[in-house]
């Protein structure tokens, strides 16, 4: 009886958590080049005492070891589909097999592009080797120790980042379920002064109430899309205008965004949260929260600004300084090295502004975008 094969959404999970990287990626290349380079410089640089010819002896060693190196990550890129499948004492063991295969298969091909060499010239080469164990032998043993200590590095490296992930998830989650009970409590009480005067919009402001809760206190995926995360906030926002009536006004400039534009959920609604929390609550005739998102260079800009109520210092407690932390966290996780949060504080604006990739599948969806938000007052 055969064992049907995973689904495919299943291998691509274990694909993501191997703790081998996708050989495939020009980095992963670049690196691999480097890392020869520098190999066979070292080498050659132990070796120079004993015959004086460096130069002759990095150019050799180098080239094979570019060889060596490269022949292994296309291997396994190859494998990695297949290699994630196994546990990981059989992964590693592959794994390192591969590579000590694919090191002897190339150091029995140049020995014997040596012999055939030798035998055209009728004497040895200088370059290519002509002594089979002598030659062979010490590769094997470099390329297994390298390759262990690589696979060493590579796991460790995953466990590490493992752990960074988990934790972030966790804030997620600590994120998702700080709903203020503060704003619970006026919701509700909000929704109860409704249900008489007007039944209709209290049954509209129940049913955002149950969304917005539904999203986070949830355990959502790590990424949603730009359209969703903006809705999210406008549910946040119309649950709010509720209780502040005139008071609040949020104006959106988003149009020219993506909606398919993937984001790490919940990255607008605590923005907008601290905005209206901050900057609106405290004034007694309340203010404007501007949201704005642009498109530039293949990177997505969002801004938040809200007025600062004058002679107050900087927002900085707790929640304000969590959610900033939080974003920033799941920002580089996301986007490693290619996200920036800035907050900017004048004397009477106070303004957070974000900057990650745009990263999507525009496939099903060419040229779309936010229109539908663009610059609408609230």
């Amino acid at each position: 009886m055969s064992v049907p094969a995973p689904p495919p959404e299943r291998r691509r999970a274990d694909e993501r958590d191997f703790f081998l990287p996708d050989f495939c990626e020009p980095l992963a290349v670049l690196a691999i080049v480097l890392i020869a380079a520098l190999l066979g410089f070292v080498l050659a640089l132990a070796r120079q005492s004993s015959h004086g010819m460096f130069w002759f002896d990095l150019a050799r060693t180098t080239a094979f070891l570019l060889w060596a190196g490269l022949l292994c990550a296309a291997v396994l890129c190859l494998s990695r589909s297949w290699l994630a499948g196994k546990s990981l004492r059989a992964g590693i063991a592959w794994s390192l097999l591969l590579m000590v295969g694919t090191v002897a298969v190339l150091s029995e091909a140049v020995y014997l592009l040596g012999r055939l060499w030798a035998a055209r010239l009728g004497a040895p080469s200088a370059i290519l080797p002509d002594s089979h164990w002598r030659f062979v032998l010490p590769n094997l043993l470099i390329a297994a120790v390298v390759g262990a200590l690589a696979l060493r590095y590579f796991y460790v490296s995953q466990q590490w980042r493992r752990s960074v992930e988990l934790e972030a998830r966790a804030r997620i989650r600590a994120l998702q379920a700080r709903i203020r009970p503060h704003f619970l409590f006026n919701s509700m009480n909000t929704i109860a002064a409704l249900t008489r005067s007007n039944p209709v919009q209290a049954e509209e402001a129940i049913e955002d109430l149950s969304d917005l809760f539904r999203v986070s206190l949830s355990d959502a995926r790590a990424q949603i899309t730009l359209e969703e995360e903006v809705e999210i906030a406008r549910t946040y926002q119309r649950i709010e205008k509720l209780r502040l009536g005139d008071r609040l006004q949020v104006h959106w400039d988003v149009g020219d965004l993506p909606p398919r534009s993937m984001v790490p959920s919940l990255l607008l609604q605590p923005l907008l949260e601290n905005a209206i929390g901050h900057g609106i609550e405290p004034l007694p005739q309340g203010g404007i929260v501007d949201v704005r998102g642009r498109l530039g260079d293949g990177a997505i800009m969002l801004e938040v600004t809200n007025p600062k109520p004058q002679g107050t210092p900087p927002p900085l407690r707790r929640g304000h300084r969590m959610a900033l932390d939080n974003i920033r966290q799941r920002l580089d996780l996301a986007f490693p090295g290619r996200a920036t949060v800035e907050v900017d504080v004048t004397e009477s604006r106070y303004t957070v502004r974000l900057r990650f990739p745009r990263t999507e599948d525009e496939s099903d969806f060419p040229g779309t975008t936010l229109s539908g938000i663009a610059a609408l007052p609230s």
